[in-house]
């Protein structure tokens, strides 16, 4: 392979901020989408709503059906200091590894909404810290805490998204089959999906769901020199029975989304493993083994994201299909356009 495809720096591209997508495509299938065939080097510019022109007639997709929570708390110190926390993932029943704007010592305590009270139990070297959540006095679990952040919690926006969440966002940083809650950022490709859409291509292809909670990890840029040495996150995921019996047969598979493909790709590697920790990071020196095909958004400079697109395509080819969007004003990262790999 090409040394220069370990080199983080090759992963690096200058986009101008007008194309950074503050807002999802109205309605989510007009987003524009890319098409290419890697059979005949082709490129094709169409939207979203043509996807089912392009899909392999005998492949079957995999959805993930994560669905984010209001992980974004504002509270305070009981000294009155303002505090924000963001809900990075359930380490256990109680413990919940968080990040925290503001500084905090172990045994620290912060007030919120709806008498809910966070204690702070451990500060991990990597920034993040290990808390667990009261309410009235009662020790939650995260099952628990869920339905209360929902009503006191905010959607956690991307940091380069740059606004506060609205109204808007609760539905729109959705999928429309979002299910199983636990997610703090969005599986973007599938956010491009209505409804109508959605049922049509399920009722003509074979299909199934995993479970992949996105972590805030999946925005952590590489800043390792090779990318081999980047410490990839973990995040917890379930593969359904169904989804099992279409990974354990020969049938060509299009992933929707980068988290599908790490799912997919985690479990044809551990195959006793259908429910667990996942942390595998995919580039051209780790290629896929089982996804043939991928739909995706276009993703952030020297990201773990970009580097699974340049799995499928090699860096090179990945570096001249995001000139190529830029050049045709694609908007990029989670309320972005869309790219589908063939």
């Amino acid at each position: 392979m090409n040394r220069a495809e370990l080199l983080t720096s090759s992963y690096d591209f200058t986009l101008p901020d007008e194309l950074i997508a503050t807002h999802p495509a109205q309605p989510r299938d007009h987003a524009k989408l890319l098409v290419y065939k890697r059979q005949t080097n082709e490129i094709t510019h169409c939207h979203f709503y043509d996807l089912e022109k392009f899909i392999p007639k005998d492949c079957a997709l995999i959805f993930n059906d994560t669905k984010v929570i209001k992980a974004r708390l504002y509270g305070h110190k009981p000294s009155g200091g303002k505090i924000e926390l963001l809900i990075n993932r359930p380490l256990d029943a109680n413990s919940i590894s968080v990040y925290i704007r503001g500084k905090v010592k172990v045994d620290a305590k912060i007030l919120f909404d709806d008498k809910l009270v966070v204690i702070v139990k451990e500060l991990k070297d990597d920034g993040s810290r290990v808390v667990n959540f009261f309410e009235k006095e009662k020790l939650l679990r995260f099952e628990e805490l869920l339905p209360i952040i929902d009503k006191i919690g905010h959607i956690p926006l991307p940091p380069y998204i740059q606004r506060e969440d609205n109204a808007q966002d609760a539905s729109e940083y959705q999928s429309v089959f979002a299910r199983e809650e636990g997610a703090v950022a969005a599986p973007t490709a599938s956010l491009h999906f209505t409804q109508e859409q959605h049922k049509r291509i399920c009722q003509n292809y074979d299909h199934a769901f995993v479970t992949l909670h996105v972590g805030s990890g999946t925005f952590k840029p590489v800043e390792a020199t090779t990318i081999t040495d980047h410490p990839m996150h973990s995040e917890y995921y379930d593969i359904s029975d169904k989804a099992k019996e279409v990974l354990d047969s020969d049938k060509a598979i299009l992933s929707i989304g980068t988290t599908s493909t790490r799912t997919v790709e985690f479990y044809v590697r551990h195959k006793e493993m259908q429910r667990g920790e996942a942390n595998l990071f995919l580039h051209p020196n780790n290629k896929p083994k089982r996804v043939n095909h991928l739909l995706t958004n276009f993703h952030l400079p020297k990201s773990t994201l970009l580097m699974l697109v340049a799995s499928f395509i090699g860096v090179d080819k990945a570096q001249e299909l995001y000139a190529e969007a830029i050049k045709n004003k694609y908007r990029f990262y989670s309320y972005g356009d869309a790219m589908l790999i063939l």
